[in-house]
Protein backbone atom coordinates (compact mmCIF):
# COMPACT_ATOMS: atom_id res chain seq x y z
CA UNK A 1 0.00 0.00 0.00
CA UNK A 2 1.05 3.61 -0.50
CA UNK A 3 2.59 5.41 2.51
CA UNK A 4 -0.25 7.92 2.79
CA UNK A 5 -2.79 5.12 3.32
CA UNK A 6 -0.56 3.65 6.03
CA UNK A 7 -0.34 6.98 7.85
CA UNK A 8 -4.09 7.53 7.51
CA UNK A 9 -5.07 4.14 8.93
CA UNK A 10 -2.69 4.54 11.87
CA UNK A 11 -4.17 7.97 12.54
CA UNK A 12 -7.77 6.75 12.35
CA UNK A 13 -7.16 3.73 14.58
CA UNK A 14 -5.33 5.92 17.08
CA UNK A 15 -8.27 8.30 17.11
CA UNK A 16 -10.66 5.40 17.62
CA UNK A 17 -8.74 4.42 20.78
CA UNK A 18 -7.81 7.80 22.33
CA UNK A 19 -10.08 10.33 20.63
CA UNK A 20 -9.39 14.09 20.58
CA UNK A 21 -8.23 14.11 24.21
CA UNK A 22 -5.22 11.93 23.37
CA UNK A 23 -4.03 13.66 20.24
CA UNK A 24 -0.36 12.99 21.03
CA UNK A 25 -1.05 9.24 20.90
CA UNK A 26 -3.13 9.59 17.75
CA UNK A 27 -0.27 11.33 15.96
CA UNK A 28 2.21 8.75 17.29
CA UNK A 29 0.06 5.96 15.87
CA UNK A 30 -0.04 7.75 12.52
CA UNK A 31 3.75 8.09 12.46
CA UNK A 32 4.15 4.41 13.36
CA UNK A 33 1.85 3.52 10.47
CA UNK A 34 4.61 4.55 8.09
CA UNK A 35 7.72 3.52 10.05
CA UNK A 36 8.05 -0.11 8.83
CA UNK A 37 8.73 1.17 5.31
CA UNK A 38 11.81 2.95 6.62
CA UNK A 39 13.50 -0.41 5.98
CA UNK A 40 14.20 0.81 2.45
CA UNK A 41 17.07 2.79 3.99
CA UNK A 42 18.67 -0.54 4.94
CA UNK A 43 18.92 -1.67 1.32
CA UNK A 44 22.77 -1.78 1.31
CA UNK A 45 22.69 -4.16 4.29
CA UNK A 46 19.84 -6.33 3.00
CA UNK A 47 22.15 -8.11 0.54
CA UNK A 48 24.18 -9.43 3.46
CA UNK A 49 21.29 -9.75 5.93
CA UNK A 50 18.12 -10.81 4.04
CA UNK A 51 15.90 -10.16 7.06
CA UNK A 52 16.58 -6.43 6.61
CA UNK A 53 15.10 -6.39 3.09
CA UNK A 54 11.99 -4.37 2.33
CA UNK A 55 8.98 -6.16 3.78
CA UNK A 56 11.34 -8.19 5.92
CA UNK A 57 11.61 -8.27 9.70
CA UNK A 58 10.35 -4.68 10.00
CA UNK A 59 7.01 -6.02 8.73
CA UNK A 60 6.73 -8.59 11.52
CA UNK A 61 5.28 -8.47 15.02
CA UNK A 62 8.79 -8.58 16.50
CA UNK A 63 10.02 -5.82 14.19
CA UNK A 64 7.05 -3.58 14.94
CA UNK A 65 7.48 -4.16 18.68
CA UNK A 66 11.18 -3.24 18.53
CA UNK A 67 10.31 -0.09 16.57
CA UNK A 68 7.64 0.76 19.14
CA UNK A 69 10.02 0.16 22.03
CA UNK A 70 12.71 2.43 20.60
CA UNK A 71 10.13 4.94 19.35
CA UNK A 72 8.67 5.31 22.84
CA UNK A 73 11.77 7.27 23.81
CA UNK A 74 12.33 9.02 20.47
CA UNK A 75 8.96 9.87 18.90
CA UNK A 76 7.59 12.01 21.81
CA UNK A 77 10.81 14.06 21.79
CA UNK A 78 10.59 14.59 18.01
CA UNK A 79 6.89 15.47 18.22
CA UNK A 80 7.56 17.93 21.04
CA UNK A 81 10.33 19.57 19.06
CA UNK A 82 8.31 19.85 15.82
CA UNK A 83 4.74 20.28 17.06
CA UNK A 84 5.06 21.74 20.51
CA UNK A 85 5.92 20.45 23.98
CA UNK A 86 2.30 19.51 24.67
CA UNK A 87 2.63 16.65 22.19
CA UNK A 88 5.56 15.12 24.09
CA UNK A 89 3.65 14.87 27.36
CA UNK A 90 2.04 11.57 28.18
CA UNK A 91 2.45 8.05 29.46
CA UNK A 92 5.39 6.12 27.95
CA UNK A 93 3.22 3.02 28.08
CA UNK A 94 0.51 4.74 26.03
CA UNK A 95 3.07 5.95 23.51
CA UNK A 96 4.31 2.37 23.18
CA UNK A 97 0.76 1.07 22.62
CA UNK A 98 0.10 3.80 20.04
CA UNK A 99 3.27 2.96 18.12
CA UNK A 100 2.41 -0.75 18.29
CA UNK A 101 -1.10 -0.13 16.95
CA UNK A 102 0.23 1.98 14.08
CA UNK A 103 2.88 -0.60 13.20
CA UNK A 104 0.45 -3.51 13.26
CA UNK A 105 -1.94 -1.57 11.03
CA UNK A 106 0.91 -1.32 8.51
CA UNK A 107 1.34 -5.10 8.52
CA UNK A 108 -2.41 -5.57 8.06
CA UNK A 109 -2.57 -3.30 5.01
CA UNK A 110 0.51 -4.84 3.40
CA UNK A 111 -0.77 -8.37 3.97
CA UNK A 112 -3.99 -7.56 2.17
CA UNK A 113 -2.41 -7.39 -1.28
CA UNK A 114 -0.67 -10.19 -3.22
CA UNK A 115 2.74 -9.45 -1.70
CA UNK A 116 3.45 -11.41 1.46
CA UNK A 117 4.81 -10.30 4.84
CA UNK A 118 6.78 -12.47 7.34
CA UNK A 119 4.48 -11.85 10.31
CA UNK A 120 6.42 -14.09 12.71
CA UNK A 121 9.98 -13.33 11.55
CA UNK A 122 12.68 -13.94 12.66
CA UNK A 123 11.27 -17.06 14.35
CA UNK A 124 9.53 -18.29 11.21
CA UNK A 125 10.30 -17.59 7.53
CA UNK A 126 6.66 -18.27 6.61
CA UNK A 127 5.10 -15.32 4.78
CA UNK A 128 1.41 -14.49 4.90
CA UNK A 129 -0.96 -12.68 2.60
CA UNK A 130 -4.71 -12.30 2.35
CA UNK A 131 -4.66 -11.44 -1.38
CA UNK A 132 -7.78 -9.41 -0.67
CA UNK A 133 -6.83 -6.12 -2.31
CA UNK A 134 -4.56 -4.67 -4.98
CA UNK A 135 -1.41 -2.66 -4.42
CA UNK A 136 -2.64 0.03 -6.80
CA UNK A 137 -6.35 0.44 -6.13
CA UNK A 138 -7.81 3.65 -7.49
CA UNK A 139 -10.81 3.43 -5.17
CA UNK A 140 -8.83 3.17 -1.93
CA UNK A 141 -6.34 5.78 -3.13
CA UNK A 142 -9.23 8.15 -3.87
CA UNK A 143 -10.55 7.56 -0.33
CA UNK A 144 -7.12 8.46 1.07
CA UNK A 145 -6.93 11.67 -0.98
CA UNK A 146 -10.45 12.72 0.01
CA UNK A 147 -9.81 11.93 3.68
CA UNK A 148 -6.63 14.02 3.76
CA UNK A 149 -8.36 16.86 1.92
CA UNK A 150 -11.28 16.95 4.35
CA UNK A 151 -9.12 16.71 7.47
CA UNK A 152 -6.72 19.40 6.27
CA UNK A 153 -9.61 21.65 5.27
CA UNK A 154 -11.14 21.35 8.74
CA UNK A 155 -7.83 21.83 10.55
CA UNK A 156 -7.95 25.06 12.56
CA UNK A 157 -11.28 26.05 11.01
CA UNK A 158 -13.94 23.58 12.10
CA UNK A 159 -15.11 23.17 15.72
CA UNK A 160 -13.77 20.17 17.62
CA UNK A 161 -17.08 18.31 17.50
CA UNK A 162 -17.20 18.50 13.68
CA UNK A 163 -13.59 17.37 13.31
CA UNK A 164 -14.28 14.48 15.70
CA UNK A 165 -17.43 13.48 13.80
CA UNK A 166 -15.58 13.58 10.48
CA UNK A 167 -12.77 11.42 11.84
CA UNK A 168 -15.21 8.89 13.30
CA UNK A 169 -16.99 8.65 9.95
CA UNK A 170 -13.69 8.10 8.14
CA UNK A 171 -12.71 5.43 10.68
CA UNK A 172 -16.00 3.58 10.20
CA UNK A 173 -15.59 3.73 6.41
CA UNK A 174 -11.98 2.46 6.56
CA UNK A 175 -12.77 -0.40 8.94
CA UNK A 176 -15.88 -1.23 6.91
CA UNK A 177 -13.90 -1.35 3.67
CA UNK A 178 -11.23 -3.63 5.16
CA UNK A 179 -13.88 -5.89 6.71
CA UNK A 180 -15.79 -6.23 3.42
CA UNK A 181 -12.55 -6.98 1.55
CA UNK A 182 -11.56 -9.72 3.99
CA UNK A 183 -15.06 -11.23 4.18
CA UNK A 184 -15.46 -11.31 0.41
CA UNK A 185 -11.97 -12.81 0.00
CA UNK A 186 -12.76 -15.54 2.54
CA UNK A 187 -16.06 -16.42 0.85
CA UNK A 188 -14.42 -16.36 -2.59
CA UNK A 189 -11.71 -18.69 -1.25
CA UNK A 190 -14.37 -21.13 -0.06
CA UNK A 191 -15.94 -21.10 -3.54
CA UNK A 192 -12.51 -21.49 -5.16
CA UNK A 193 -11.69 -24.65 -3.22
CA UNK A 194 -15.17 -26.12 -3.66
CA UNK A 195 -15.22 -25.60 -7.43
CA UNK A 196 -11.59 -26.40 -8.17
CA UNK A 197 -10.27 -23.02 -9.29
CA UNK A 198 -6.57 -22.20 -8.84
CA UNK A 199 -6.50 -18.51 -7.89
CA UNK A 200 -8.61 -15.74 -6.43
CA UNK A 201 -7.91 -12.34 -7.98
CA UNK A 202 -9.10 -9.15 -6.22
CA UNK A 203 -10.84 -6.52 -8.31
CA UNK A 204 -11.45 -2.80 -7.83
CA UNK A 205 -14.95 -3.57 -6.53
CA UNK A 206 -14.53 -4.89 -2.94
CA UNK A 207 -17.66 -7.04 -3.29
CA UNK A 208 -16.33 -8.97 -6.31
CA UNK A 209 -13.39 -11.31 -6.86
CA UNK A 210 -12.38 -13.35 -9.88
CA UNK A 211 -11.86 -17.09 -9.63
CA UNK A 212 -9.26 -18.25 -12.14
CA UNK A 213 -8.45 -21.78 -13.27
CA UNK A 214 -5.44 -22.72 -15.41
CA UNK A 215 -5.23 -26.41 -16.34
CA UNK A 216 -2.51 -27.83 -18.55
CA UNK A 217 -3.64 -30.79 -20.65
CA UNK A 218 -1.51 -32.74 -23.14
CA UNK A 219 -2.49 -30.66 -26.17
CA UNK A 220 -4.34 -27.65 -24.78
CA UNK A 221 -4.28 -25.16 -21.94
CA UNK A 222 -7.72 -24.75 -20.38
CA UNK A 223 -8.48 -21.35 -18.84
CA UNK A 224 -11.53 -20.77 -16.65
CA UNK A 225 -12.80 -17.51 -15.17
CA UNK A 226 -15.81 -16.70 -13.02
CA UNK A 227 -16.80 -13.73 -10.85
CA UNK A 228 -17.66 -14.30 -7.22
CA UNK A 229 -20.20 -11.77 -5.91
CA UNK A 230 -20.41 -11.32 -2.15
CA UNK A 231 -23.82 -9.63 -2.46
CA UNK A 232 -25.24 -12.55 -4.43
CA UNK A 233 -23.24 -15.19 -2.61
CA UNK A 234 -22.67 -17.03 -5.88
CA UNK A 235 -20.65 -17.16 -9.09
CA UNK A 236 -21.53 -14.85 -11.96
CA UNK A 237 -20.70 -15.30 -15.64
CA UNK A 238 -18.41 -18.38 -15.62
CA UNK A 239 -16.38 -18.69 -18.86
CA UNK A 240 -13.95 -21.22 -20.29
CA UNK A 241 -11.58 -21.34 -23.26
CA UNK A 242 -9.04 -23.85 -24.54
CA UNK A 243 -5.78 -22.67 -26.07
CA UNK A 244 -3.86 -25.15 -28.19
CA UNK A 245 -0.21 -25.52 -27.24
CA UNK A 246 0.72 -26.05 -30.89
CA UNK A 247 -0.89 -23.49 -33.22
CA UNK A 248 -0.53 -25.92 -36.10
CA UNK A 249 -0.11 -25.03 -39.78
CA UNK A 250 -0.71 -21.45 -40.84
CA UNK A 251 -3.25 -22.36 -43.51
CA UNK A 252 -6.14 -22.06 -42.93
CA UNK A 253 -7.49 -20.98 -39.53
CA UNK A 254 -10.89 -22.61 -39.29
CA UNK A 255 -12.19 -22.18 -35.74
CA UNK A 256 -12.10 -19.75 -32.86
CA UNK A 257 -10.04 -22.23 -30.83
CA UNK A 258 -7.41 -22.29 -33.58
CA UNK A 259 -7.46 -18.49 -33.59
CA UNK A 260 -6.80 -18.49 -29.84
CA UNK A 261 -3.77 -20.72 -30.29
CA UNK A 262 -2.54 -18.70 -33.26
CA UNK A 263 -2.83 -15.32 -31.48
CA UNK A 264 -1.71 -16.15 -27.95
CA UNK A 265 2.05 -15.90 -28.41
CA UNK A 266 1.74 -12.76 -30.53
CA UNK A 267 -0.42 -11.10 -27.88
CA UNK A 268 2.10 -11.90 -25.14
CA UNK A 269 4.90 -10.39 -27.21
CA UNK A 270 2.83 -7.27 -27.90
CA UNK A 271 2.07 -6.52 -24.25
CA UNK A 272 4.27 -7.08 -21.21
CA UNK A 273 1.14 -6.70 -19.07
CA UNK A 274 -0.32 -9.95 -20.39
CA UNK A 275 2.93 -11.78 -19.77
CA UNK A 276 3.14 -10.54 -16.16
CA UNK A 277 -0.50 -11.04 -15.15
CA UNK A 278 -3.24 -13.65 -15.39
CA UNK A 279 -5.18 -13.19 -18.61
CA UNK A 280 -8.14 -14.43 -20.62
CA UNK A 281 -9.58 -13.99 -24.11
CA UNK A 282 -12.78 -13.52 -26.09
CA UNK A 283 -13.25 -14.32 -29.78
CA UNK A 284 -15.47 -12.82 -32.45
CA UNK A 285 -15.71 -14.13 -36.00
CA UNK A 286 -16.01 -12.13 -39.20
CA UNK A 287 -15.98 -13.23 -42.87
CA UNK A 288 -12.23 -12.83 -43.35
CA UNK A 289 -10.75 -12.80 -39.83
CA UNK A 290 -11.06 -13.91 -36.25
CA UNK A 291 -10.81 -11.06 -33.76
CA UNK A 292 -9.35 -12.17 -30.42
CA UNK A 293 -9.22 -9.85 -27.42
CA UNK A 294 -6.60 -11.02 -24.92
CA UNK A 295 -6.93 -9.03 -21.71
CA UNK A 296 -5.45 -8.87 -18.21
CA UNK A 297 -7.55 -10.11 -15.31
CA UNK A 298 -5.51 -8.04 -12.85
CA UNK A 299 -4.78 -4.77 -14.64
CA UNK A 300 -8.23 -3.18 -14.98
CA UNK A 301 -10.27 -0.21 -13.87
CA UNK A 302 -14.00 0.62 -14.09
CA UNK A 303 -14.67 -2.42 -16.25
CA UNK A 304 -11.87 -1.69 -18.72
CA UNK A 305 -8.85 -3.96 -18.97
CA UNK A 306 -5.42 -3.61 -20.55
CA UNK A 307 -5.10 -6.03 -23.42
CA UNK A 308 -4.32 -6.82 -27.03
CA UNK A 309 -6.78 -7.02 -29.89
CA UNK A 310 -5.44 -9.61 -32.35
CA UNK A 311 -6.84 -10.06 -35.85
CA UNK A 312 -6.15 -13.50 -37.27
CA UNK A 313 -6.51 -13.91 -41.02
CA UNK A 314 -8.62 -16.96 -41.82
CA UNK A 315 -6.71 -17.79 -45.01
CA UNK A 316 -3.03 -17.43 -44.22
CA UNK A 317 -3.07 -17.28 -40.40
CA UNK A 318 -1.21 -13.96 -40.12
CA UNK A 319 -1.77 -12.10 -36.86
CA UNK A 320 -1.99 -8.32 -36.51
CA UNK A 321 -2.01 -6.99 -32.93
CA UNK A 322 -3.03 -3.71 -31.37
CA UNK A 323 -2.68 -2.71 -27.72
CA UNK A 324 -6.02 -1.51 -26.39
CA UNK A 325 -7.75 -0.61 -23.12
CA UNK A 326 -11.34 -1.82 -23.37
CA UNK A 327 -14.27 -3.41 -21.60
CA UNK A 328 -14.10 -7.13 -22.47
CA UNK A 329 -17.87 -7.30 -22.95
CA UNK A 330 -17.68 -4.62 -25.65
CA UNK A 331 -14.12 -5.11 -26.87
CA UNK A 332 -15.03 -5.41 -30.52
CA UNK A 333 -17.17 -2.30 -30.71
Amino acid sequence: MDPFSHLLLGYLLGFGIWGPSGLQYVIAAAIAGGLPDADVALFPLSKRFPLLRHRGVSHSIVGVTIIAGVGTFVIPYVMGHLLGTIYSVGSPWMFFVALEVGGLSHILLDSMDHWAVPVFAPFSPQEYRFDADRIVNVGSMAFTVIAYSVLLDEHGRAPTWLWSLTTWILLVLAVGYISIRLLARWRAGVAQRRLGYDRVVPQGNPFKFLLVGDESLPSVRRLRVATYSLLRGSLVNPREIEVGKDPGPSLPVRTGQEALARSHESALKASWTLGETLHFAEVRTSPSTFEVFWYSLEFNFLGRAAGVLARVDRNDGTVVTKNVWRNPSSAFA
